[in-house]
């Protein structure tokens, strides 16, 4: 694991790469090569997890020299790619960048489709006078990169590229998805000029008189598992793929940890864990001081006995809540709607002090039917299509508060699937957008549409399955994954997400909708897993989310957000109708809760403020 920075003529030096020195603190290379006239340069931050050698350094080249590869990420199934290597290859060491280096060059840049793991790769072959760069499938990894006039600039972070570019331009399009969807959806950013690549991509520029990107390609062959036991089988079947994705993502030369909040998720990943780690395993858990519904540390304590875990907790307040959403819209680079960012930056700093690498229990809802809006999605096929233009206005009759009910009903009755689903996900609709940054939101639609038309196995199946896969790699990626990437690698702590284990998802999108979601709720086959492991006391907990108390925070330090906000000088107000911002705030006062609306506000003021 570790920061990725390089370039194709664009100097750039130790300086710059060491904008990212929090990413890998344990080593770093630096090489320049010549290609047709190009100048390039390719540079790493290293974090050392497997092969702690020398041997493991990057930029690592081929020994002919004609090929060479900067890697961030983990490869899991790495010992079984190499096996099927040609025996002749002599090995230096057994990191698993050594492995994937050799697999490219003997197999090409497709053979990437068969890597079980997290990774953003920027792979060159000089005689061909080829560079990819390319992004694991659900994004786990993130990928920048700025094109310009015969120049490339490609790094883990947006830091190191912004501070070789003279100056950047705030795209207000990006700006007005990123208020729809609470995110920018690769490839895009706040920026107009720097890009992310997008998940499951990999892209590919000639190094020729000129440096041109010839390719951009989804990669990924979609696999489905073929199951030919019946229905009864599917738990056994579910428990299997799941312990070995725990098993695969255990592969390091460090002591692992894990991520524990009081739910099921964390809780499976640990039980599996314990069951294959040798040695005593460490879980980490953060919670609130005072009396919050959102505090886990009863039960995640609860959870640690149980399994018998090394349990270390902490405990925090909001004495300087502002001060930590500006440092963390400092960390993550990308504005977010997402408040779990907050307890997510105590949780990394607690566990880099113990470990270097953690499990974590995310990325279980979207493949599995987890969240409210698939319930939504599912009912609606049982209510009357005459009866479904009338829900909406009922609940503004009656002045219903509740934001799932309120998300439910506006989409009810919309018969475009991508639509409805942008309609559940936004958290300002086109009317608020337009007033407060007098712009349309023309992009998300598209990005849904993108993504949805690269699932070529979902055309058959539910409507919700659909958004599932979307979510899946769309939402996870460029949301949770992004600040949980950048806040954990902050602390040059890697973050691993055995839910998102490839091998996993193939066998869960594959199998029948009803074991995964009904009317009653999702996740049926993993909580029905779940039993195997864990006692009915914390798999029937009710589900709290990852979630800090800002809904309450924010009301009552609503006069401090209003002299922030509404300040008439600055740059925040100059993008940003204040009576338009002023009315979200005062909704949240009302009772809506508008904590995330709030959160995303000041995200993007100190995100405006600092550019």
């Amino acid at each position: 694991m570790c920061g990725i920075l390089g370039s194709i003529n664009r100097t750039f030096g130790l300086s710059e790469l060491d904008l990212i020195s929090h990413r890998g603190p344990d080593d770093f290379g630096l090489e320049t090569l010549i290609v047709n006239n190009n100048k390039i340069i390719l540079a790493q931050r290293r974090l050392s997890i497997l092969d702690l050698s020398p041997a493991g350094h990057q930029p690592m080249f081929s020994k002919c020299g004609n090929y060479c590869i900067i890697f961030n990420g983990e490869i899991y199934n790495h010992i079984e790619l190499k096996k099927k290597l040609p025996k002749n290859i002599a090995f230096n060491g057994h990191s698993d960048t050594e492995t994937i280096l050799h697999y490219i060059i003997n197999f090409g840049i497709e053979s990437i489709n068969d890597f079980n793991g997290i990774f953003a790769i920027a792979f060159i072959n000089i005689s061909d006078k080829n560079l990819f760069l390319a992004r694991d499938p659900f994004g786990v990894k993130p990928l920048y990169y700025f094109e310009g006039d015969n120049q490339l600039i490609f790094s883990s972070e947006i830091r190191p590229i912004k501070s070789l570019l003279s100056e950047t331009n705030l795209a207000f399009d990006n700006l007005a998805s990123l208020l729809r969807l609470r995110f920018n959806a690769s490839p895009d950013t706040l920026y107009s000029d720097i890009k992310k690549v997008k998940p499951g991509h990999y892209q590919r520029y000639k190094l020729g008189e000129k440096c041109n990107k010839i390719t951009e390609k989804y990669y990924v062959i979609q696999k489905t598992i073929n199951k030919e036991s019946d229905k009864s089988n599917l738990v056994e079947l579910y428990g299997v793929q799941l312990e070995n994705a725990v098993k695969r993502q255990l592969l390091a030369d460090v002591e692992v940890g894990i991520l524990l909040s009081g739910g099921i998720d964390s809780a499976i990943i640990a039980a599996l864990a314990k069951k294959h780690y040798k040695g005593k395993l460490k879980a980490f858990t953060i919670g609130f001081e005072g009396v919050n519904a959102e505090d886990e540390i009863e039960d995640a304590t609860h959870t640690a006995q149980i399994l018998n875990l090394d349990h270390y907790i902490q405990r925090i307040n909001f004495s300087d809540f502002l001060g930590l959403i500006k440092n963390c819209s400092r960390i993550v680079e990308e504005p977010l709607a997402t408040t779990s960012m907050i307890p997510m930056f105590y949780l990394a700093e607690l566990a880099s002090k113990h470990v270097s690498v953690v499990l974590t229990g995310q990325g279980a809802d979207e493949p599995l039917g987890g969240y409210g809006r698939y319930k939504i999605e599912l009912y609606r096929q049982y209510i009357p299509k005459f009866l479904q233009p009338l829900i909406n206005p009922l609940v503004k009759l009656f002045n219903i508060k509740n934001e799932q009910l309120l998300r439910g009903a506006k989409v009810i009755a919309i018969n475009n699937e991508i639509e409805r689903f942008l309609r559940v996900y936004e958290i300002f609709n086109q009317s608020e957008i337009e007033g407060l940054i007098n712009t349309r939101d023309v992009i998300s639609e598209k990005r849904l549409n993108e993504v949805s038309k690269s699932l070529v196995f979902q055309k058959e199946k539910h409507s919700v399955e659909k958004m599932m896969a979307i979510d899946t790699r769309l939402n996870l990626a460029d949301d949770l994954l992004i600040y949980t990437d950048k806040i954990t690698m902050n602390f040059s702590l890697e973050c691993r997400v055995p839910m998102l284990d490839i091998e996993l998802v193939n066998f869960v999108e594959s199998i029948p909708l009803s074991a995964k979601l009904n009317r009653k709720g999702g996740k049926i086959i993993h909580k029905q897993f779940a039993k195997t492991l864990l006692p009915d006391e914390i798999i029937n907990r009710p589900k709290k989310g990852f979630q800090s108390p800002t809904n309450r925070w924010f009301k009552e330090e609503m006069q401090q957000i209003k002299s922030i906000l509404l300040q008439k000088e600055g740059k925040f107000s100059k993008i940003f109708n204040s009576d338009a911002v002023e009315t979200i705030l005062n909704e949240h006062l009302q009772g809506f809760n508008k904590e995330k609306q709030i959160f995303l506000f000041l995200s993007l003021f100190y995100w405006i403020e600092d550019n």
